[in-house]
């Protein structure tokens, strides 16, 4: 017996995003466990979305670059069950390193778009001050053996560094002043309110101090200056030009998001934050994995048609700097140009490998409530192991003129 097949794809929106305040590996969530993180996730986004009743969920999926102890046991299914969700939603687990929130948003929204789901949770945890990134990994010796890779591309701070030896016009002096621009705009986020309102607050132990509620991110540093950011130690390479000030931490955190088909979000009285466009992924010599994200961006502005001049906000994941920027130069974008990562990026905010593509979409979210103007946003980041990961989404707030109908008209296949 064959199913009737569909005439089209069905549209996916992005009904909201929340995450935890990020923490140091080591800091404020150095005695609160992973799972628990993306528990407190799951029950905001269901407090803060009560039209949605939790069996209409149809799975949820949550990624986590170590999945050991208590990131492991299959998280998305534990996550969902320790959150309260009926037993009868299901579960999964995804890796896909850096990008593995991303991974979940676009695997479980293709899913949405052929009709096998409705609703779907899509997130994902790291606790990297438990779970070091490659703890209890055993690489193969033919990697080395075979010279399949260059050793180097198994030190991230490394990679960054090749990536400063091909693009040598990326000297620390521009990716420093470029970390700098970046812990500037998440303070002024903060002082304007941007940020907060997606945070969940989270109740955090402490063995010989008591409980703490954590409300507020832990790794950004208002006071940094450019002559503070000169003086670092450059631990990747002697005279380096990669540092602590201009990549991002080890970091702590959980991200969620909500994702539903268009018609099944106006049912249930969900508002659609975001409409997803298209996406891409691809691979790039390990060593360089900064360079990522422009193959993934060329790929997916091919396949919808659009091009980088459409992209009205850019959410940049800042692995380090020199990876933002060897994109900027790629594409032919300023340093300082306004669409960039408005509210800041990982450098200040910090990265917890696997959650952080999720936190770029929910900042993206913010950003299209706040810009009706723009129209085509975009979620783009590096990926351990050679690869990067992007997604375009379009504002339903946009009040354009149509004067772009012609963009329009290349994206209609994705709708």
């Amino acid at each position: 017996m064959f199913l009737a097949a569909r005439d089209s794809v069905r549209d996916v929106v992005f009904v909201d995003g929340v995450r935890t305040p990020f923490g140091k590996a080591k800091g404020v969530y150095s005695e609160t466990r992973s799972d628990d993180l993306i528990v407190k996730v799951i029950r905001e986004l269901l407090r803060r979305n009560p039209s949605l009743p939790a069996e209409r969920i149809d799975d949820v999926a949550i990624a986590a670059t170590t999945q050991t102890g208590d990131q492991g046991l299959t998280i998305g299914r534990v996550a969902g069950i320790l959150a309260g969700l009926p037993q009868s939603v299901p579960g999964y687990a995804i890796d896909r390193m850096c990008a593995g929130a991303v991974t979940a948003v676009t695997t479980t929204a293709s899913a949405i778009a052929i009709g096998a789901y409705d609703v779907a949770i899509a997130g994902g945890v790291e606790h990297m001050g438990r779970h070091p990134m490659g703890e209890g990994a055993d690489p193969n010796p033919r990697f080395v053996s075979e010279k399949l890779i260059d050793t180097s591309a198994l030190v991230m701070g490394q990679t960054a560094e090749n990536l400063h030896d091909r693009y040598p016009k990326i000297t620390k002096a521009r990716a420093d002043a470029y970390a700098l621009a970046s812990q500037q705009k998440v303070a002024k986020a903060y002082a304007n309110g941007q940020i907060q309102p997606d945070l969940v607050a989270v109740a955090a132990r402490h063995a010989d101090s008591g409980w703490e509620l954590v409300t507020t991110d832990e790794p950004p540093r208002p006071d940094t200056t450019l002559e503070g950011l000169a003086g670092l130690k450059t631990p990747f390479r002697p005279h380096g030009r990669v540092t602590a000030g201009n990549a991002a931490g080890i970091n702590d955190g959980a991200t969620g998001c909500l994702l539903a088909a268009a018609e099944v979000a106006e049912e249930l009285g969900l508002t659609a934050k975001m409409r997803l466009v298209g996406f891409g992924f691809a691979g790039v010599e390990p060593h360089v994995m900064g360079v990522g994200p422009i193959p993934s961006t060329e790929k997916a502005l091919a396949r919808t048609g659009l091009s980088i001049g459409d992209i009205g906000l850019f959410e940049l994941n800042e692995a380090f700097a020199v990876q933002v920027l060897a994109f900027l130069d790629h594409f032919g974008i300023a340093d300082d140009d306004p669409r960039v990562n408005p509210l800041g990026g990982a450098i200040a905010l910090g990265h917890p490998l696997a959650s952080s593509g999720v936190r770029l979409m929910t900042q993206l979210a913010r950003q299209f409530a706040e810009r009706p103007d723009v129209r085509y946003g975009l979620t783009a980041m590096c990926v351990g192991f050679g690869m990067g990961a992007t997604t375009i989404w379009e504002n339903p707030h946009f009040n354009g003129d149509n004067g772009d109908a012609q963009a329009s008209d290349r994206t209609g296949e994705a709708r």
